[in-house]
Parts: C-alpha cells; structure tokens; sequence
C-alpha cells in the first residue's frame, strides 16, 4: 500500500497537484508549458467536458474529431515534469481506494507540444521539430531505478567524452521518444534532431546576463558533437523527464516543438502565436489521422 505521505490526496480525492480524479484525462495527452496554450489548444475541440485548473497546472478534456483529447499545462522544468507524469500514471493505473496498483496497467501516450531554440544554423526559425531522442542536462532519471534501461547509454558516454563533462554537473542521460509516435508526426512539414532538456534557461542552455559561464565553450562543443549520423538539434527544459518516466512507467511519449530562436545566428521570432497555432492544428490531425 501507498502511504498517504507518499500519494497526496485532497478532501475531494483529487491528486495533490493536478487535482484531477480518475476518468478526467483521455489516453491522449497533449502536453503543454504555458497554461495559456491550453485553450488555444481546446479551442480546437469539438467540446470541452473537463476544466479544471490548480497553480500552473490546467487541464482542458474533451474531443477533436470525435477522438478524447486531454490538454494538460505542467509548467516550465522537468521538476514540474516529475509531478506531472507521476501523477497522470498514478490517475490510471492505481486503484486509489486500496492505494496499490491495478492489476492491469494502461498506457498513455504524452505528446508535449512546444517552443524550443535551434543550435544549428541550418535550422531556421519556424521549423517544427520533432525530437528523436533528449539528453537530459537535469540529471532526474538518475534518482529512479532502472534509468539505465530507459537510457542509451553508447550515445550518453559518447555525448559526455566529446564534450568533457564535468563531474561537478549532474550526469546526462538519453533517452529515446517512442517509435510509432515518431512515426505517427514524422513527415516533410518537420525535422528531426536530438534534443537537450536543460536545468534552467540562461547558465545551462549557455545564456549570459551578468554571470559568467563555468563552461564557455560548451555550447560550441554541443553544435560541433556527432554521434554517426546523429546531432544535437535544440534546448528546451522538459522532453528527457517526459521521455524517461513515460520509458519506465510504460507510456509513450513524443515531443514537436515550433523553433522561435536560433542561437548559431542570434534570431528570434517575436512573434509566434501564429507558428504555435499552425503546430496545434498539425498536431491535432496526426493524432486523429
């Protein structure tokens, strides 16, 4: 039995951050950051049955072309990342009155929808990029057991030689976006690439305000890295946690991102509603194609 220290609970029986009950999601999960995408992402809906919202975290069910979509907001950060996954996998597949898992486990397919940075200069602002595999700089999977089953690790000690990794750092793991969802998005309208989830926004993705870095020239080294025909492709903050823990929990998950920065050529789009409205709609229709 789950302790009710480690499984939180509200009065109403709802979980402790996303304050969702059994049978409020689809098996669809459209990740978001921003909690305001949310309903740009429900306004697409053929209905909406669900709303329910709780600090950064909103929720929109309902249905797309008669298939149940859910759109969930987690915020920024693969810590977020952590509360979310957890949480949705214990919505299905714990029974919350005996606090212990279901004999049969359902599996949910996450696909995170967002806005990322190219590192590449080939890879110009408005592309959709679909991520094959993350390599997370946030070090979370390493506190799970089994990490390195959901990890590939020929790719993880190449990565960290190439670059001379300082142990001082948490220590990256890669892990891989499931393949028929791959194959669900991949397409001409989209590029595919290896993704780096950072542990902030400025320092780790190699930002400089006021402080100086500890590695100058790890972004160069990051651009130059190859792993036979392999590249890293992009910074965003969430993708490794949502690959590892959908890995070990036996979901599926998938990352496309609309490119609004690109930090080989210094350009940002500054406006972009229109990019991320385009990359909804072509989501929403891979799903239910």
């Amino acid at each position: 039995m789950i302790k009710t220290s480690e499984l939180i609970l509200n009065p109403d029986g709802s979980l402790f951050h996303l304050h969702l009950l059994s049978g409020q999601i689809a098996g669809t999960i459209i990740l978001v950051g921003d909690p305001a995408r949310v309903e740009m992402v429900s306004s697409h809906f053929d209905r909406i049955d669900v709303k329910i919202q709780n600090r950064e975290f909103v929720t929109h069910t309902g249905t797309y072309r008669g298939q149940q979509i859910t759109a969930l907001s987690t915020g920024i950060g693969t810590d977020n990342i952590d509360i979310v996954v957890n949480e949705l996998d214990a919505l299905v597949n714990l029974d919350m009155e005996t606090r212990r898992p279901k004999a049969k486990l359902n599996r949910l397919n996450l696909i995170r929808i967002g806005t990322s940075g190219s590192i590449q200069p080939d890879i110009p602002i408005g592309t959709f990029l679909l991520t094959e595999k993350a390599i997370g700089f946030d070090g979370l999977l390493n506190y799970y057991s089994r990490c390195d089953d959901a990890s590939d690790l020929a790719l993880e000690s190449a990565f960290m030689e190439y670059v001379s990794w300082d142990p001082r750092l948490p220590k990256p793991y890669v892990v891989s976006a499931d393949q028929e969802l791959l194959k669900q998005f991949t397409g001409k309208e989209v590029t595919t690439g290896i993704t780096i989830s950072a542990s902030g926004f400025y320092g780790p993705q190699g930002r400089i305000v006021r402080l100086p870095l500890a590695h100058p020239g790890l972004n160069e080294k990051i651009m130059k890295f190859r792993f036979g025909t392999e590249k890293v492709t992009n910074f965003e903050m969430e993708s490794s946690a949502i690959y590892g823990l959908a890995s070990l929990l036996g979901h599926r998950a998938v990352t496309l991102c609309a490119i609004i920065a690109n930090r080989a050529t210094g350009e940002f789009m500054g406006e972009y509603k229109n990019l991320m409205e385009r990359l909804i709609v072509f989501s929403l229709n891979r799903i239910t194609s």
